[in-house]
């Protein structure tokens, strides 16, 4: 009992440090805001003494005045928010660690290397940590506890958390809320916790070195969790999971084959570094480079390059468009292992009720997004001031006719859907299946136009020489 209280008091004053910063900043913040307004009253004040007498009181309008004090006031929240960012106190142990590892891998590990043999089972070792680890993140603490894609067996829910724990990449409470937040304010340079508005160096591991307004844990939006008594127990030891994992579990292992130190260097820090960085560059680099077939109403991009590195979560614009798809990479030929892994545990019975959307509405996404993209062909050609070609011009014709026909079979497909609500509300439970083979036609008739409309569409870009990738 001593020794644990021992071993708390660190984290108890580290804690007690920021909490204060916290309070000065934000008791500084309060001050200066009312420093600022009293010092624009007073400007005020005196350019209105100044100003002849005619003009004073010109403006009578009070909902005009009232609609002026809203948006200073508007303006004065969002200045004293970007105050908490610039004057954020450091995020020490997050800070200490991932600067701490990159630098001890980047000398430790060529060294070692150099000056020690290094057998095949450590080499092993190392693959199949950094499998585990990087797993663990996408398949556990990403799509099964962020987004509740599927159900997992106990076993397998456990497995996953051990390797998330081995990943240092917080609590599930912490990685999970921190995460859901980011969905939901995706790149508002204030409440996303790691918004690329912000900058690349931001986004990948910035926001965590500083204790970011956006980034305090708010564990209201995870209270399917916050019942689980194993994520309790994890959360609450955290720090003891971390230390049992990466040194106690990676020690063992290198014991149990013959090479405690290389086991260590290898499986346990440069693994480590490693699975900090490619979990990272979903954060940073795929809302920064890539294509957007599903939506531009958000930065994310699909960028299959960055899907190898990250177990399939490259695909990241699909996933913010429909986030709650156990896939990332929806397309058969796209690289996903953990969409792999969570389809091949479901058929031995490890995971269940996996959640996918329907094909017809991906199609339906896509299409749309070609529309905007020959749209926007259109509109630069215009705004270019050349004349029109012969071949933009047909494209132009080819594009507003497709968008008509899509238009009516998108209609088609709302009051199909209807149709198969109203009916399910009035036929028996034991008939429901009958509904559903009844549409089952329907649906597909939709699906093959919607399906014409995307091969039209690559026809129609072609046309002009335009390789629609999107497509």
């Amino acid at each position: 009992m001593i020794a644990k209280k021992a071993m708390g008091l660190p984290l108890k004053g580290l804690r007690l440090a920021i909490k204060s910063g916290d309070t000065l900043i934000q008791t500084a913040g309060t001050q200066a805001l009312r420093f600022k307004t009293w010092f624009d009253d007073s400007k005020a004040g005196e350019v209105l003494n100044e100003q002849p007498s005619a003009t004073r009181g010109y403006i009578t309008d009070k909902s005009a005045d009232a609609s002026k004090q809203d948006s200073v006031s508007m303006n004065e929240t969002i200045d004293i928010r970007e105050l908490e960012f610039k004057k954020a106190p450091i995020n020490w142990i997050p800070a200490a660690i991932l600067i701490a590892t990159p630098l001890a891998a980047a000398v430790v590990t060529p060294w070692y290397l150099m000056t020690h043999q290094v057998s095949a089972p450590v080499w092993g070792v190392f693959g199949a940590f950094m499998v585990w680890t990087g797993i663990s993140i996408t398949a556990g603490y990403h799509r099964l506890l962020s987004h509740r894609a599927y159900k997992a067996h106990p076993i397998v829910k456990n497995f996953l958390l051990l390797g998330s724990t081995l990943a240092v990449q917080g609590s599930a409470f912490d990685w999970v809320s921190g995460h859901r937040s980011h969905h939901r304010h995706v790149d508002d340079r204030l409440d996303d916790p790691y918004s690329a508005k912000r900058g690349f160096f931001f986004s990948h591991m910035g926001w965590m070195l500083r204790n970011y307004p956006s980034g305090r844990f708010d564990y209201k939006n995870i209270p399917d969790l916050t019942k689980d008594k194993v994520l309790q127990i994890q959360h609450k030891y955290y720090g003891l999971w971390v230390l049992a994992a990466n040194v106690g579990l990676v020690a063992a292992v290198g014991w149990l084959i013959g090479d405690v130190w290389g086991t260590l260097v290898l499986a346990g820090l440069l693994r480590l570094v490693l699975t900090h960085h490619f979990t990272f560059f979903i954060n940073s680099l795929c809302h920064i480079t890539g294509t957007r077939p599903y939506t531009d109403t958000n930065t994310a991009r699909d960028n299959f390059f960055l899907a190898l590195f990250t177990w399939g979560e490259g695909y990241h614009n699909y996933h913010h468009f429909f986030q709650y798809d156990y896939r990332n990479g929806v397309k058969w030929w796209q690289y996903d292992p953990t969409k792999w892994l969570i389809a091949g545990l479901s058929k031995v019975g490890l995971t269940s009720e996996l959640r996918t959307v329907d094909d017809t509405t991906i199609k339906h996404a896509e299409v749309q997004m070609q529309f905007k993209q020959a749209q926007q062909q259109i509109d630069t050609v215009k705004s270019g001031g050349l004349d029109i070609t012969h071949a933009m011009q047909s494209f132009q014709d080819r594009i507003k006719f497709e968008f008509e026909a899509f238009t009516q079979t998108v209609e088609e497909w709302q009051a199909l859907k209807a149709k198969a609500i109203e009916m399910k509300k009035t036929e028996f439970a034991d008939r429901l299946h009958e509904v559903d083979e009844n549409l089952k036609h329907e649906y597909a008739k939709i699906e093959e136009k919607i399906h014409a409309h995307n091969d039209n569409l690559k026809i129609a870009f072609r046309s002009i020489g335009y390789n629609n990738k999107a497509a």
